[in-house]
């Protein structure tokens, strides 16, 4: 059983809707690019999620989720994000408002996610991302402990990042 496969079955049809939803993008022909775990996913050994977090140009988010409810998702906004989930799936898909974000999309480069070729977030973006949301005082606790697991494995597979990771968290590294 592929990965792809795998996801599809826990999300109740989430690797489909991961697919339909990098489809709308390409076919919209807005910037954007996949943040997050599935993101970090691609390069290195992947962990489970069922969010698809996402970085669109501010100005195209409108327009993206009317398209997405027209295709049966509920959509939610939010102060830093907007939400869209389709009835039945698991799979909570994530678009973040939070400026910083925006210039992400053009550094992103292709990579296969979910047996889909989407545009990730370059390694030191998500790194940077990952760093913003760890630091964030008002984030959720389990949030934060999953933001520093995703810090850690960077860090380990690519140990230029060692040095990049605060004092705290460098000395969790065997």
């Amino acid at each position: 059983m592929t990965a792809a496969e795998i996801f599809n079955a826990v999300t109740h049809g989430g690797g489909n809707d991961f697919a339909e939803v990098v489809g709308l993008l390409e076919e919209k022909g807005s910037a954007w690019c996949l943040i997050g775990g599935l993101a970090i996913n691609a390069y290195v050994e992947p962990v489970y999620t069922v969010d698809a977090d996402f970085v669109l140009i501010a100005a195209a988010l409108p327009r993206m989720l009317s398209v997405l409810e027209a295709r049966g998702y509920r959509t939610s906004q939010h102060r830093f994000w907007a939400n869209a989930r389709r009835a039945g799936s698991d799979l909570a898909v994530q678009f973040t408002t939070d400026e910083r974000y925006q210039g992400f999309c053009q550094r992103a480069v292709p990579a296969e996610v979910l047996g889909v070729l989407a545009k990730v977030a370059a390694l030191a973006d998500l790194f940077q991302g990952k760093l913003w949301a760890w630091a964030d005082p008002e984030r959720r606790s389990t949030k934060r402990a999953k933001d520093e697991l995703d810090l850690l494995r960077i860090a380990e597979r690519f140990g230029e990042y060692v040095a990049l990771l605060p004092e705290q968290l460098r000395s969790k590294l065997a």
